[in-house]
């Protein structure tokens, strides 16, 4: 059971942080978008995972352009 409980633990934390971003802008909490993303996976065959990952890139992205936009050293 303590390893069910660290596994969550370390997708919740750990992972992209999509769905912790989308419940902040929706006002929705993260761990109902997560289940949305389950059940929407499991009905359609896994589609979700794709639009998941790609939004996780588009993150990934976003942030990396901001500290690149904000780097000092970017410029000597």
């Amino acid at each position: 059971m303590n390893r069910l409980y660290s596994l969550k633990n370390f997708i919740e934390w750990k992972a992209f942080g999509v769905c912790a971003s989308i419940g902040d802008r929706l006002g929705v909490a993260s761990s109902r978008i997560r289940l949305w993303f389950i059940y929407v996976s499991f009905l359609t065959l896994g589609s979700p995972i794709v639009v998941y990952m790609v939004l996780a890139f588009w993150m990934n992205m976003k942030r990396y352009m901001l500290m690149t936009r904000r780097n000092p050293f970017k410029w000597l």
